[in-house]
């Protein structure tokens, strides 16, 4: 039974330290199925979503998925450090660790699981000391891994967030040129409002850097899928949609020299939804309605050739831009499904109201056009 003890504390130690390393340290997929941190985040985020579905749909469900991220990492945190002091502790308990027991303590199990946490821990209270060489040994090697466990638990959070707060950044940059919700149809129509298409290159090659962002920092820090933006009607899939859609438009539907940068985008945009598709296990999951039926199209033809966008004539363009959803839509559909993310449509039916035209006081600020000059209402300023 000792020997049988000792085989079970060291396979836990070890599944333990190899969880922390892969999921904190390697800059890469892992591709073994039977992980720590895989097979929490799968239970607790199938338990956390059938929680929220007994919320109504809103505010109150957003705000309780927007908690799982942050609070998972913590709670993970907590098992890896709780299964290496249980590891330590039943290694001591089954090679019968000579220590020194004050009055009030035996050699029971729980007495090595204090001493395996204040050893983790580095407390050193000292009421609970090894006597036999090996017991100190192993005492030390629990303590210095203790101490790594919680400096690289230190060190990752600030690195987490950084790429988090890349991501959001670009993310909020649309809210003035695509919507609340962002838009295919709106983006563009803005575009052109603005002047011309001529900032459509500069504007796919910041969202091709950023698609490339989301799938290396996403694949390194696969958290990061589950922290949401910071209003419920954006969203990392919601984005990633936004630019699928916009460059398989120019690229199926417009006219002019934008076509090159359009695919570039297309292709790495589309890179990235199949790619965390495939490590979080979502297999692509076909629409249940058409985003852009018939109607739909040419009611979007018709507002983008208002604006002064340069639209294709002719059927073709329909069935090129229908192959180019059928390479995406599956997959953002499948991660949406996932991570309970909205996916956008490729107009909105009606006006958008920006998020920056909003506040908890009034239920539209004005337009741009309307705001008052510099330093007019300094004194309401907090």
């Amino acid at each position: 039974m000792a020997w049988l003890g000792v085989t079970v504390a060291a396979l836990l130690i070890l599944v333990v330290m190899i969880d922390t390393f892969e999921v904190m340290i390697l800059p890469r997929r892992v591709r073994h199925d039977f992980r720590l941190a895989r097979l929490f985040y799968r239970a607790a985020w199938v338990l956390w979503r059938a929680m929220a579905r007994l919320l109504p749909a809103g505010r109150w469900r957003f705000g309780f998925l927007s908690v799982f991220g942050p609070m998972s990492l913590f709670a993970l945190m907590t098992v890896w450090a709780t299964g290496l002091i249980v590891g330590f502790a039943l290694l001591h308990w089954s090679l019968d660790t000579a220590m020194s027991f004050p009055r009030h303590a035996d050699d029971s199990f729980a007495s090595y699981l204090y001493f395996s946490g204040t050893t983790f821990f580095t407390l050193g209270y000292g009421d609970l000391v090894p006597i036999g060489r090996f017991g100190q040994t192993l005492s030390v090697a629990e303590a210095g891994i203790g101490f790594g466990f919680l400096a690289v638990v230190i060190s990752y959070l600030p690195v987490l967030y950084q790429a988090f707060s890349r991501r959001e950044i670009t993310i909020s940059l649309l809210d003035a040129r695509a919507g609340s919700p962002p838009t295919a149809g709106e983006l563009l129509r803005r575009l052109v409002e603005g002047g011309s298409l001529a900032g459509v290159d500069p504007l796919l090659t910041e969202w091709e850097r950023w698609a490339a962002e989301l799938l290396e920092s996403h694949l390194s820090y696969p958290v990061l899928r589950f922290y949401r933006s910071q209003h419920d009607n954006q969203s990392w899939v919601g984005a990633l949609t936004t630019i699928l859609d916009t460059s398989a438009l120019l690229v199926a539907g417009l006219d002019g020299a934008h076509g090159h940068q359009a695919r570039l985008t297309f292709a790495m945009a589309r890179h990235a939804a199949v790619d965390l598709g495939l490590v979080s296990r979502t297999p692509p999951l076909p629409l249940e309605s058409d985003r852009l039926p018939a109607a739909d199209f040419d009611r979007l033809r018709d507002s983008l050739r208002s604006a002064g966008v340069p639209v294709r004539e002719g059927h073709g363009v329909a069935k090129a831009l229908s192959e180019l959803r059928g390479l995406y839509e599956p997959f953002v559909n499948a991660l949406a499904a996932q991570f309970q993310f909205a996916i956008p449509p490729f107009m909105p039916d009606k006006p958008p109201v920006d998020n920056w035209q909003t506040s908890p006081w009034t239920p539209r600020s004005p337009g741009l056009d309307g705001l008052p000059a510099a330093g007019a209402e300094d004194d309401h300023i907090v």
